[in-house]
């Protein structure tokens, strides 16, 4: 059974008194029964009121029929002089607690709570949950089951910061100790109202990838955070993907560092109460990546892996990517995707034999189910769509298989067979000595041809062996078996000397 005791009774009656919502008072009297915060807020209100009521001497108890896990306990332990017997400029103001039933009544009739900013009133509202479900619903994402997550603005932590002095220098007054991590979060405790509702208009329960958000603002009081800047400089840097500075994880590194008495002389405690509600600023869906994977084969001698686009000017009308993912974009009906292979291929290199493994990762896709043989039919549009290229074994994986793809890409062997020309005639001795070397170390600078989409380095590759078939005085096949990522036009023409050794070295040809 949880309860409120007679030793919550100051804190009750302090916080009613200066502005707070039934809700915040539960937590700051670290109540840990989530079902209580699901009450109708009326109700809470009215039971608050009572509980005020009673003033016999002993420890009297205001209960709900619930059953829940124990709530945090104060702890009870004699302090002594700290700063809260600071007196004003950074002073706690001193609150006459309230006993008649009209005041009581009257403070509790405060629209708008000076803690939560109304999060824990009107957002916990049936009205306001389906209109999330509306949000959801209109979205039209495949699910079964979802997590929520609130975004809060930053400033509610120094409202509550203000609001746990007060409190505790009341329970110091009464020989007790309130800490910080005792009081219910604002977040957890809406996460426990909220949740319930979505789940029972949802008809889906807890636990999936899928994400349904609320992003809160409260403009009037944007402001109030902005001191910590001045106190703790240090916690709050730009950064470049950030709109401010002042992020909730940078107020909270600021708060956990500025002292109490430096606190105090800048913000007001208790907190003031606000003119307007937050304001949802947008309710958010978003569903967990989904992750195709298969082989492709390439037979056209000008389609890149990737787009190739230059400067901002595009060189080829399609590619290897673009090709597959356009149709897969449009069945999974996703927002973006990313692609990714075991190596990649030049424009004019074909890909023949089983093909290159590819994966797909698509970004916050509608719809997430697909049988065996949907996925073929998919695996057959993309085929049908161009002659340019062919999909294989298209199927779901998961993240961990696409890291599997990834491993041990450089350690990989990979066969080539080139066709060369040279300038200077040639006979068949003169490209023997080819077939005798084995294990050719070679330094290869960043070729010119990628470095505008790579960086300039020196990469260490291996050509493990080469067998050389003579044409003619001017022609010959080379094949080779070398370590994955070598580039081997490069070994061929030495790329004015970037690659070191090179076959035209030896040869004295180009």
């Amino acid at each position: 059974m949880s309860s409120l005791t007679e030793k919550d009774r100051p804190i009750v009656q302090l916080l009613l008194n200066t502005g707070t919502c039934p809700r915040c008072i539960l937590r700051f009297c670290c109540v840990g029964s989530q079902t209580l915060y699901r009450h109708p807020y009326k109700d809470l209100m009215k039971v608050l009121k009572e509980f005020l009521k009673n003033n016999q001497e002993k420890e009297d108890m205001v209960c709900f029929d619930v059953v829940d896990p124990p709530c945090k306990r104060i702890r009870l332990e004699h302090t002594g002089e700290g700063p809260d017997d600071l007196n004003h400029n950074g002073a706690l103001q001193q609150i006459p607690l309230v006993s008649d039933e009209n005041t009581a009544m009257e403070t509790s009739a405060v629209k708008v709570c000076n803690v939560c900013l109304g999060i824990l009133q009107e957002f916990c509202e049936a009205d306001f949950v389906k209109k999330m479900c509306q949000k959801v619903n209109s979205a039209d994402y495949q699910f079964t089951s979802f997590v929520f997550s609130v975004s809060l603005p930053p400033q509610l932590s120094v409202r509550e910061r203000a609001a746990w002095l007060l409190v505790k220098q009341e329970m110091r007054n009464l020989g007790l100790s309130l800490a910080k991590d005792d009081i219910v979060q604002l977040k957890e405790a809406y996460k426990w109202i909220i949740h319930p509702q979505l789940s029972e208009e949802l008809g889906k329960w807890k636990g999936s990838l899928f994400e349904v958000s609320v992003v809160f603002a409260h403009p009037e009081t944007d402001e109030e955070c902005h001191f910590l800047a001045t106190a703790c400089p240090e916690c709050f840097k730009p950064a470049k993907n950030k709109q401010s500075v002042f992020t909730r994880m940078a107020v909270i590194k600021a708060l956990e560092k500025i002292k109490e008495e430096d606190f105090l002389k800048h913000f007001p405690c208790p907190p003031s109460s606000p003119k307007n509600l937050c304001v949802a600023l947008e309710i958010q869906c978003n569903n967990g990546a989904v992750f195709v994977a298969g082989r492709y084969n390439k037979y056209s001698r000008n389609l890149p892996q990737t787009p190739w686009i230059i400067d901002g000017e595009r060189k080829l009308e399609s590619s290897v990517e673009e090709l597959i993912s356009e149709h897969l974009m449009a069945e999974f009906k996703a927002d973006s995707f990313n692609f990714s292979s075991s190596g990649r291929e030049d424009v004019d290199v074909r890909t023949l034999g089983n093909g290159r493994p590819f994966a797909i990762e698509l970004v916050n896709p509608r719809r997430i189910h697909f049988t065996a043989e949907e996925m073929k039919r998919l695996q057959q549009t993309i085929n049908n769509s161009s002659d340019k290229i062919q999909v294989r074994d298209l199927q779901l994986v998961t993240r961990e298989a696409i890291g599997r793809m990834k491993e041990g890409e450089e350690e990989k062997t990979k066969t080539y067979s080139a066709l060369i020309w040279t300038d200077k005639a040639i006979q068949k001795e003169d490209i023997a000595f080819l077939d005798d070397i084995k294990e050719l170390k070679l330094d290869q600078k960043t070729p010119l041809r990628v470095l505008h989409r790579r960086p300039l380095a020196v990469r260490c590759r291996i050509i493990h062996t080469m067998k050389s078939e003579y044409i003619d005085e001017h022609h010959f096949r080379l094949h080779l078996k070398t370590q994955a990522g070598t580039y081997i036009k490069e070994f061929v023409h030495g790329d004015f000397g970037r690659t070191k050794p090179n076959i035209g070295s030896p040869l004295d040809s180009t």
